[in-house]
């Protein structure tokens, strides 16, 4: 059985695992677009296989962690912040894709402009979507906190 505490812990670990995928993925996205314009697809291909197990893991233990506060502690407070985020999270994952996709374009087509664009769109989506990220996690601070 977990303490309130070491569950919160716990939570705030695999956020910041959760942050690290990120960025091999988008270090994986670069170098797979170093390979153009033949592309590496199988190695790329692999790398996506990764990431996605990481985030599936992350996702079903704060799941379970988004359960226990409810039901072993009665927070439906945090366990409703941690539904809120992962919604926001899988959005920022979709995002992801959609940029990384729109970059390979827009090195294919230099010419279009409007590649370019969507990247902007699809940059300013993600900022406010961590932005909101960002807001989740202090609410869930705040709350999480006051109970000490």
């Amino acid at each position: 059985m977990f303490h309130f505490k070491a569950l919160i812990q716990r939570f705030y670990h695999l956020q910041s695992e959760r942050l690290e995928t990120y960025r091999l993925f988008e270090e994986g996205h670069e170098a797979y677009l170093r390979t153009g314009p033949q592309y590496d697809f199988d190695h790329y291909r692999q790398l996506v296989h990764e990431i996605t197990q990481a985030f599936c893991g992350i996702s079903n233990e704060v799941l379970q962690i988004k359960e226990k506060l409810h039901r072993d502690f009665d927070r439906p407070d945090l366990s409703e912040h941690i539904e809120k985020l992962q919604s926001k999270e899988k959005e920022k994952l979709e995002l992801t894709a959609k940029l990384q996709l729109a970059r390979q374009r827009a090195q294919d087509h230099p010419e279009d402009e409007d590649c370019q664009e969507k990247i902007q769109e699809i940059k300013h989506d993600i900022i406010k979507n961590k932005e909101t990220l960002s807001e989740i996690m202090q609410d869930f601070k705040y709350d999480s906190e006051e109970s000490d």
